[in-house]
């Protein structure tokens, strides 16, 4: 006999993008299945995940905590009292609202409540995105029931009984791409004619990526390309005011690409950052694409994320220090090519795990004790 309904699940996890929508996936498929469950996010105050998961449709409730600054700060100085504050938080969520089970993706969020529901012996799960595991999430790996990872060979990290390789979930509307083309040219008053290349610097855009394509906008402007060109909050305004002159009438730049969907279904290649969530994401859309791993990470993990695709002759990898002068460059030779194109997406294919949500959630519920 499984719990009785309504099931009440605590998801946490955030920071950056690539932790908040594979929570978002996973909350989705659990309520598809479950549709009076209640779900509960957690995250970290003043980050993104606290204005993307209200919009998404869930409560989520804000904890006082950041991760350690690489220079001496106050805000390092103040980490003991935030953890403490952050872990007393947690442990009172955790008591109220007396979950079947906890969910964390990673970020700093997840770690005071994963431990505080693992000291009360709630059934718990992680999920890992990357190819190299986060700090929270190796500290949890001994304390969790299962762990569902993206990449082989991740018990290195985690005990090796506890690991299931289900890939990152994935939005729900990236799945069907190739009916949406011509809405996704519609969307960005695009022509079927142009080729489109599609240009992503993760959730919280890109300096490097940026750069290069303001010093490469006007070969852009002379292929006669179609460009959707996600800049990010923070550079946005900078880029606006230093194209302003040019003819855009090819060029669509956004802060923040609400439908990613169609964003993907008009393009041909795309440009984007190596976060895990973005590569399984690419896998799963079969674009053609060009990663420049960010280098600001921890152990050069997104590195290594992009080479799992170049290793397999599924991606085109630049490197942060040689994006200036050959992003562009590059991107307008694969955009026209077309053989190469089909090459990439054959192998990406291979690669893509377009049930990953569905695989989680059924671990979700074997380790709650739901009877299917």
């Amino acid at each position: 006999m499984g719990i009785k309904q309504p099931y009440r699940l605590i998801i946490s996890g955030g920071g950056t993008g690539g932790h908040i929508f594979p929570a978002l996936a996973i909350a989705n498929e659990f309520r598809d299945r479950h549709p009076d469950a209640e779900i509960l996010f957690v995250g970290a105050h003043g980050k993104m995940e606290m204005t993307r998961v209200p919009e998404a449709g869930y409560k989520i409730i804000g904890l006082w905590i950041s991760g350690l600054q690489r220079k001496m700060t106050l805000s390092n100085l103040l980490l003991p009292f935030k953890l403490i504050s952050s872990y007393i938080k947690a442990a009172s969520i955790v008591r109220r609202f007396k979950p079947d089970a906890v969910i964390g993706t990673g970020g700093y969020a997840s770690g005071p409540i994963m431990l505080a529901s693992t000291r009360r012996k709630i059934p718990s799960l992680i999920q890992e995105q990357n190819s190299y595991a986060g700090l929270t999430n190796k500290q949890l790996g001994n304390k969790v029931q299962k762990i569902c990872v993206a990449y082989a060979g991740m018990e290195n990290y985690f005990p090796k009984e506890k690991v299931l390789l289900t890939g990152n979930p994935v939005r729900k509307d990236i799945l069907n791409l190739d009916s949406k083309k011509d809405k996704g040219l519609n969307h960005f008053g695009f022509s079927e004619k142009d080729r489109t290349l599609l240009i992503l610097g993760g959730s919280l855009g890109a300096r490097t990526i940026n750069e290069s394509v303001l010093g490469g906008i006007d070969m852009l402007i002379d292929a006669r390309v179609q460009v959707i060109w996600q800049t990010g909050k923070m550079y946005y305004e900078s880029v606006k005011a230093q194209v302003q002159d040019k003819d855009l009438r090819k060029i669509r730049i956004l802060d923040f690409l609400k439908q990613m969907d169609l964003a993907y279904a008009a393009s041909d290649v795309v440009v984007s950052r190596a976060g895990a969530l973005a590569i399984s994401e690419l896998c799963v859309a079969r674009r053609p694409c060009i990663l420049v791993p960010s280098p600001n990470v921890a152990e050069d993990h997104q590195t290594k994320n992009a080479m799992a695709l170049v290793n397999e002759d599924a991606a085109v990898m630049i490197k942060d220090s040689e994006a200036k002068d050959s992003l562009v460059n590059e991107s307008l030779k694969l955009l026209f090519d077309e053989h190469r194109c089909n090459k990439l997406k054959e192998n990406m294919s291979r690669l893509a795990k377009p049930h990953a949500a569905k695989d989680i959630v059924t671990e979700i519920e074997k380790i709650i004790g739901i009877q299917n």
